[in-house]
């Protein structure tokens, strides 16, 4: 794996980045890892790896100084998405999605909204973003939630599906839309949304195929309030906002689904080493090699794309959304091919959970499907070639 090794040298990390990455690598092989495999067979949350992470104040790492952080490089986070997720997809999922329901808050909240919000995240708190309706998944614009102004409260009506955290997340980024504006596109609006907020319920969890320790919930909001002082921008400015959020959670998504493309990999590498078929490991077989091959290069590639995305994040960029969506789905389909081709080349024992093969393939499956299904950003991307 010397190809890995020498991109790794590559990375211009500081003193204090190794450090942390140490660490992550440490509480990934020690503490996340070892639980993994029965999270996923209880799907209870998982507590441990979550207050694990929270002992190294990873959350800081996106949260500015002034509201109890350190920030650091987004590149830093993405490579810890990376290990985290390669150990766990779920508590990788988990932990990014406090950046996807923070981040907008921390790039479009007030002074007074940050410095009363953020200090709950940069303490360990947990995030969500709450977008998608039963008639809103990929076009957002028909969803139904409703914020209606009422004195200095907003009064929240509706409902919310598929929310990861949603029943264990302290702030929710809530999207709906403004009842004083008719326009579908013009009313979306963004507020935050507190745990502990009146005629707010969780209905039930979702049992799932994958991710089955990462919390997926549908949220109920009957007559719920929350303080106006909670809206970000202004009524209206919500599709704004969630444009510019996803930009910059694409990659983090990208970033989980190629740590769990990473650990096939890396499962496969070392059982194609051990495993010995007619007098010869089964990587000795030049069809396995091609194979083999051919899935490496991806990876190398892939790895490359998302440091690249990663640095135009750093250098202050705000046009890279056709980047992060090649991100997203070049990373996610190669995850969805990784973890297809390591349950093959296991054979038998890739189909039963002795092997983690199986648990990666159906951990997989929704890195295509979640934030833009991969259909929806190929659309994105071949139609900015129009002339």
């Amino acid at each position: 794996m010397k190809i890995f090794d020498q991109m790794a040298r590559m990375r211009d990390w500081s003193e204090d980045e190794r450090i942390i990455l140490d660490q992550v690598r440490r509480v990934a092989d020690e503490v996340i890892a070892p639980k993994a495999s029965d999270y996923d067979r209880t799907g209870d949350f998982p507590w441990d790896s979550v207050n694990a992470l929270n002992e190294l104040g990873l959350n800081a790492l996106f949260v500015p100084e002034a509201y109890g952080g350190a920030l650091s490089r987004y590149a830093l986070y993405i490579e810890c998405v990376k290990i985290i997720s390669e150990a766990c997809a779920s508590t990788g999922i988990i932990y990014a999605t406090n950046f996807h329901g923070m981040k907008p808050l921390i790039d479009f909240g007030t002074e007074e909204q940050k410095q009363r919000l953020l200090p709950v995240i940069a303490g360990g708190g947990l995030g969500a973003l709450a977008i998608t309706e039963p008639s809103a998944g990929s076009d957002a614009t028909g969803m139904k939630t409703r914020f209606t102004p009422d004195g200095d409260d907003i009064v929240i009506d509706g409902g919310k599906i598929f929310i990861t955290n949603g029943d264990v997340a302290d702030l929710i980024l809530l999207f709906g839309k403004w009842s004083e504006i008719d326009d579908d596109k013009a009313a979306i609006s963004a507020l935050i949304l507190p745990k502990d907020a009146p005629g707010f319920s969780i209905v039930r969890k979702e049992e799932k195929m994958g991710h089955r320790a990462s919390s997926t919930a549908v949220l109920a909001f009957d007559g719920a309030r929350v303080p106006r002082a909670n809206l970000l921008g202004n009524p209206g400015d919500g599709l704004k906002i969630l444009l510019a959020s996803l930009n910059k959670s694409r990659p983090s998504v990208a970033a989980h689904a190629f740590g769990i493309a990473r650990a096939a990999f890396n499962d496969m590498i070392a059982y194609t080493n051990e495993r010995v078929q007619s007098r010869k490991k089964i990587i000795e077989f030049q069809g396995n090699q091609f194979l083999i091959a051919d899935l490496a290069s991806e990876l190398a590639l892939t790895e490359t794309w998302l440091d690249y995305v990663a640095g135009l994040v750093d250098a202050g960029s705000t046009d890279f959304g056709m980047e992060a969506s090649i991100a997203k789905m070049r990373a996610s389909d190669l995850a969805m091919r990784m973890t297809t081709e390591n349950v093959q080349m296991h054979g038998g024992y890739g189909y039963v959970p002795e092997y983690r093969a199986e648990r990666l393939m159906r951990d997989a499956k929704i890195t295509q499907i979640w934030e833009g299904t991969n259909q929806i950003h190929r659309q994105l991307i071949g139609r900015s070639f129009r002339q």
